[in-house]
């Protein structure tokens, strides 16, 4: 799961790099492992800064004052496909042809007969794992195809259009041409969002950003935000903006765990708004919370929800059911998302950090938690215990989303059936794993109802990891148990120690924190580290 984004302002002598920062710091919950800015200063050139860490760790005042450039991509990422090492943070760069940076959110499901055509037939080198390099070079190799000196629109819809009928899987785009613009881009069928907003800019023009959720847009003046339909590109440049549907046909089906718990309740995704979903979610799980403790027998004194993304369902549901909200989490904002944290080691003892129960609301009472969802079960573990030991009577856990039983192949990092709390279990065994008296799951109709009710013509969601059945085909039981096998846990803190952005075994680690791609640049397009710019 990433954050991408894309800003072109009018004036030529405007310096986007500023506000890139700024707006990556509004995607931040869409990743935490690294971040990176890339700007197009005069002459096609590019500046870069990117590394891992958060966005607030990776960038300075320094750093971004040598960043130059009215345009530019920046980019928010934590890692589903490759390893966690240094060389794959993004946007990633390609000098030829003509010099393209793109940055990617989502995950493709072809990525071995990809790499098998760009090795023996494109004969394109591929420098990491990550299939966001691949996917780069795929489009880049489409435009090399053209053989021109300079290339048009309808070059570049040509070369997205190709790209769409070989990528396979969930991919946003946003991508810079040096000299030229910015292009965004949506898999055909819309499984990870993006959109786009204008604004007035300077000397009459206007100024135009692209990014992952709407809140960027909202947070910096930026109006008339629309979202890149499924299968459609869009190419920005100061004289103007084009727009195609290239895929037409395809099944729309927007991932719906964005709505349950990746995107901020702020943004607005697909004519959707997030908090009102979320709200929708808690009314429809107060009819199952009601209808099964009357079944069981048990009496609940306090609703109390897990901070922080279940909080307007929790507050809904407590309504409904005419029962106490309380706060009884006290959460510490400066650790990171246990979810989306490499390790179950790391997610156990980050969720005491991050979380501190206070007594007075647990004491003695019958408590109903309420999360967003219960995925690997760890936190949910935590968090049921930390509820015991300061002394409640009995808890009831609610999810505001159904089981999660199968691997997630979009972009989100449920890689291993096996690590999934859900898996080959019921929920009396997941109540017992967890610790709790109860266990209640809201149901898939209802969920997708909760949806559908804010925008309904939106007729299908990608629910796989509920249901176990992949909008894009493609995916058997092969595919899954290789993903299970390249991404477990394990794996990927391995890679990361080994890897480290080396290359055969030799450490390149950048004193600035910030680090380039490894393919150079030529002599008309340079590519510029913002520490190597200041010397």
């Amino acid at each position: 799961m990433c954050g991408i984004l894309g800003l072109l302002l009018h004036s030529p002598d405007a310096q986007a790099a500023p506000e890139i920062y700024e707006s990556l710091s509004l995607l931040q919950h869409r990743g935490q492992d690294a971040a990176g800015i890339v700007t197009c200063g005069t002459k096609g050139r590019f500046y870069q800064c990117k590394a891992n860490g958060m966005v607030r760790d990776v960038f300075d005042a320094q750093k971004i004052s040598h960043l130059f450039g009215s345009m530019g991509v920046g980019h928010v990422r934590y890692p589903t496909a490759g390893s966690s090492a240094h060389a794959e943070a993004q946007p990633f760069y390609v000098n030829s042809p003509y010099g393209i940076v793109m940055g990617h959110n989502g995950n493709l499901i072809n990525t071995s007969e990809l790499r098998f055509f760009m090795d023996h037939e494109a004969h394109r080198h591929i420098n990491t794992d990550s299939d966001s390099e691949l996917l780069l070079n795929i489009f880049a190799n489409n435009l090399q195809k053209t053989g021109k000196f300079r290339i048009n629109e309808e070059d570049i819809f040509a070369a997205i259009r190709a790209l769409m009928t070989v990528c396979r899987g969930a991919y946003a785009c946003v991508a810079m041409l040096a000299g030229f613009g910015i292009i965004g881009f949506r898999d055909p069928n819309g499984i990870r969002p993006a959109g786009m907003a204008s604004r007035p800019g300077a000397q009459g023009g206007t100024d135009y950003i692209l990014a992952s959720e709407s809140v960027v847009a909202d947070a910096s003046g930026f109006g008339d935000w629309t979202d890149i339909a499924p299968g459609e590109a869009v190419i920005i440049t100061r004289q103007r903006v084009s727009r195609r549907i290239l895929a037409p046909g395809k099944s729309f089906a927007p991932d719906i765990f964005e709505y349950v718990y990746f995107a901020r309740p702020d943004s607005v995704l697909d004519g959707i708004s997030v908090y009102r979903s979320r709200m929708a979610m808690g009314e429809l799980l107060s009819y199952e919370v009601e209808r099964q403790l009357k079944e069981k027998g048990i009496q609940v004194d306090v609703v109390i929800p897990v901070p922080d993304t279940s909080r307007v369902a929790a507050l809904e549901l407590a309504q409904r059911l005419k029962l106490p909200y309380r706060e009884g989490f006290v959460k510490n904002r400066y650790v990171g998302r246990t979810f989306i944290m490499p390790g179950q080691q790391m997610r156990r003892k980050n969720v005491r950090r991050k979380l501190n129960a206070m007594a007075l609301e647990f004491v003695g009472k019958n408590v109903l938690l309420v999360d967003d969802s219960i995925v690997r079960g760890t936190t949910s573990k935590e968090i049921v215990q930390m509820a015991k030991d300061v002394g409640a009577a009995k808890i009831v856990f609610a999810s505001c989303a159904p089981p999660i039983r199968y691997s997630n192949v979009y972009g989100i990092d449920m890689p291993s059936r096996s690590e999934l709390v859900a898996y080959q279990r019921s929920n009396e065994d997941i109540a017992r794993e967890i610790g709790v008296d109860l266990v209640i799951y809201q149901t898939m109709d209802d969920l997708v109802k909760a949806c559908r009710m804010i925008n309904p013509k939106i007729e299908e969601f990608d629910c796989s990891v509920f249901t176990g059945e992949y909008v894009t085909g493609g995916v058997d039981d092969a595919y899954l148990a290789g993903l299970e096998k390249l991404r477990n846990d394990n794996a990927k803190l391995k890679e990361g120690k080994m890897t480290n952005g080396a290359v055969n075994g030799e450490s390149r680690e950048d004193p600035t924190g910030c680090s380039g791609p490894m393919n150079g640049a030529d002599d008309t397009i340079g590519l510029y580290n913002s520490f190597y710019a200041r010397r």
